[in-house]
């Protein structure tokens, strides 16, 4: 149920796009698991491809960010459907920075390496599975709560 008001169809759809950002930055971390299981990489095929092209410019994330930022969470012509969905898809890729940090610490202990490709699988299975919520309560017109999350997007976006 949408909480400020009812959503369209293209509503529902342009707010499932801005979760591409944080899905493209985690595939960082999930190589380790997409090497294990290869048809894991058969279904992120599309999104290895946008990866591909992402990492091609340079500071691309950035200014994603700040087009998301300014252009769509700040405009408010635009629906808050739209705009909710996309703080939620920007927090979510600024928990994929800050977990990159913890895993260049955790990387600093020797012999470490069970202990990073096990971080690097729960970091890409949790962004994953927020990020498959999300699309699929977006594209029913509901907003995805997820907790703190969500508490920080509704103090963000009025």
């Amino acid at each position: 149920m949408a909480w400020r008001g009812s959503t369209n169809i293209s509503d529902r759809i342009f707010a499932c796009l801005p979760y591409l950002l944080p899905l493209v930055e985690v595939l960082t971390f999930g190589f380790v698991l997409l090497q294990q299981f290869p048809t894991l990489a058969v279904v992120f095929a599309p999104v290895l491809i946008l990866w591909s092209f992402y990492r091609r410019v340079r500071f691309a994330g950035l200014i994603i960010f700040f087009a998301l930022w300014l252009l769509v969470v700040r405009n408010e012509k635009i629906s808050h459907f739209i705009r909710f969905n996309t703080m939620q898809a920007i927090l979510l890729d600024i928990i994929i920075f800050l977990c990159g940090i913890l895993t260049d610490i955790v990387g600093l202990i020797p012999s470490g390496d069970f202990a990073i490709q096990t971080l690097y699988s729960t970091i890409f299975l949790g962004i994953v599975a927020a990020v498959a919520y999300s699309v699929v309560q977006s594209l029913l017109g509901r907003y995805a709560e997820i907790p703190a999350i969500s508490d920080a997007v509704y103090l963000q976006v009025r």
